[in-house]
């Protein structure tokens, strides 16, 4: 009873912090979607991860790496890479042209038809796979740790949770509605802090009962490689090729992410708060990847369902008040994820889809309004996704289910990642071309997996990548720009940390392999 009381008083805390962001009537658009373009550094940092770590980290990340050891890590701690391609390439370009989406930059350098694609693309995936997975994440968590406390709701476990799929879709779009970005960082900020302390506690907690750290290399050391065989079916060392342009789809490409840097005080801002996410990431790593493999060396493979380590870490080992803060950080994970994605998706359809087509001459109230709806749309498509990622799940409990939704979007991802490269790094972009690779993305992508079912779908997504972007060129007749002539960093003090961050990723391989 003490942790669920721990629960309802954080969601209390939330609201509250949510509502005293809240906008006026009179504030702009810009005050609404980038917090007046006033981010400092470390709201920057703490709200992008934040809005990164999501339950399937937790959850999903944990229990695979309960199967498959370090190798999973390999998600976390090479964000790295697609963060600073993001800090010195695409922010210095984003913030010069002052743009409110990524969608504003797409047009400028591959025209409108390409940037409603590309918008439409975002909305699709955001309001869907994104949502529908985070809110997935948070309800079926909830359920294994709370089932008993939570039977009130239901006797039946998966209705039980698509209630709680509701109760947590709703309650996240309530706070964003009304506050915007600027509820959301201050939120994010909150939650961050609390989903910390959670995976602090959570892993050494796991490590003091497997016997220190040293017992990860004496009991589990097969567990302990960044680089499995070329031939494992899941996550093989090539996978790093999918995840290299896969990673400049997320850090550099993606609304949701970017839109902190969007609303930074300077490029120089922008910068530090990135890097500075990088290097909590290599943490974020160690808290969720560690605990897998530690209750490897527990158990053994006596896990049946991969995806309840984090829950039975809880559960079982875990005393009472500290269940409640671990779950707090769960649901923290879920909502910082929910928030932005929800304020990203209002942001795009205000901003390229309303203003732009719909009522060009709309003041800051009515494009406020149009972003509010857009959040009231997306809760209902993504509560419908939810409940079919539920459904999915106990169809098939024994697989790593984090896997199975990273399959689903990447089939999309696939397409966004050559329009964001072609309007980088081609000087004059053939647009047929660049149109038509992006379409041939997704039939690439199916054909692919049913020819040749063994691939491994990072290796699947680099291939379809790839291919298309040398569509692209061959279709611009080669014309790139220098990739030195790319990255801009603010200032010196950047350029050095950049270069740290860059070797200290490297170190990591080789120490690990």
């Amino acid at each position: 009873m003490i942790d669920f009381l721990i629960v309802i008083f954080y969601f209390a805390v939330i609201l509250f912090v949510a509502l005293r962001g809240r906008i006026q009537t009179d504030s702009t658009a810009d005050e609404y979607f980038l917090s007046s373009r006033n981010l400092p550094w470390y709201s920057v940092a703490l709200s992008t991860v934040a809005t990164n770590i999501q339950g399937y980290q937790f959850l999903g990340m944990m229990g695979s790496a309960y199967l498959y050891g370090l190798a999973q890590a390999n998600l976390e701690i090479n964000s790295v890479q697609g963060i600073l391609i993001a800090t010195f390439v695409f922010v210095p370009l984003f913030l010069r042209e002052k743009i409110t989406t990524i969608t504003q930059f797409v047009a400028k350098k591959l025209g409108n038809r390409i940037a409603l694609f590309y918008s439409l693309t975002n909305m699709a995936l955001f309001s869907t796979v994104t949502l529908g997975a985070a809110l997935f994440w948070g309800a079926y968590a909830a359920d294994i740790v709370f089932g008993e406390q939570l039977t009130f709701l239901h006797g039946n476990r998966i209705i039980r949770i698509g209630l709680l799929i509701l109760f947590l879709g709703i309650f996240s779009a309530l706070y964003t509605y009304l506050g915007g970005l600027s509820a959301v960082v201050k939120t994010d900020i909150v939650q961050f802090s609390v989903l910390l302390i959670g995976g602090i506690f959570v892993c050494l907690t796991t490590i003091s009962y497997l016997g220190g750290w040293d017992k990860l290399y004496t009991i589990t050391p097969a567990k302990m490689h960044l680089h499995l065989p070329s031939n494992h079916p899941t996550l093989p060392w090539t996978h790093l090729f999918g995840l290299f342009f896969l990673n400049i789809n997320y850090w550099c490409a993606n609304q949701t992410v970017m839109q902190r840097a969007l609303a930074a005080k300077s490029v120089a801002q922008a910068q530090t708060g990135l890097m500075v996410g990088g290097l909590i990431k290599y943490f974020m790593a160690v808290i969720i990847i560690v605990p897998g493999i530690a209750l490897y060396g527990i158990l053994g493979n006596s896990l049946v369902e991969p995806d309840l380590a984090f829950p039975y870490l809880v559960k079982t080992y875990l005393p009472v008040g500290v269940k409640g803060i671990i779950l707090c950080g769960l649901f923290a994970s879920l909502m910082s994820t929910v928030d932005s994605t929800f304020n990203s998706i209002a942001t795009l359809w205000s901003t390229d889809i309303y203003a732009l087509y719909l009522r060009p001459k709309a003041n800051d109230q009515e494009k406020i309004s149009a972003g509010r709806k857009a959040i009231l749309f997306s809760l209902t498509t993504a509560l419908l996704t939810g409940l079919i990622l539920l459904y999915l799940k106990f169809d098939n409990p024994n697989s790593a289910f984090t896997h199975t939704l990273n399959n689903l979007r990447y089939y999309i991802n696939c397409g966004i990642v050559v329009l964001i490269c072609s309007s980088v790094l081609l000087i004059r972009p053939n647009l047929k071309f660049v149109l038509a690779a992006f379409l041939l993305t997704l039939p690439l992508n199916l054909s692919l997996q049913v020819l040749f079912p063994c691939i491994n779908y990072f290796v699947r997504a680099f291939l379809v990548i790839f291919s298309s972007l040398i569509i692209v060129l061959i279709g611009s007749k080669g014309s790139l720009n220098s990739l030195f002539s790319l990255f801009q960093p603010a200032n010196s003090k950047t350029k050095r940390w950049g270069w740290v961050l860059a070797i200290s990723l490297l170190i990591l391989h080789v120490i690990f392999h």
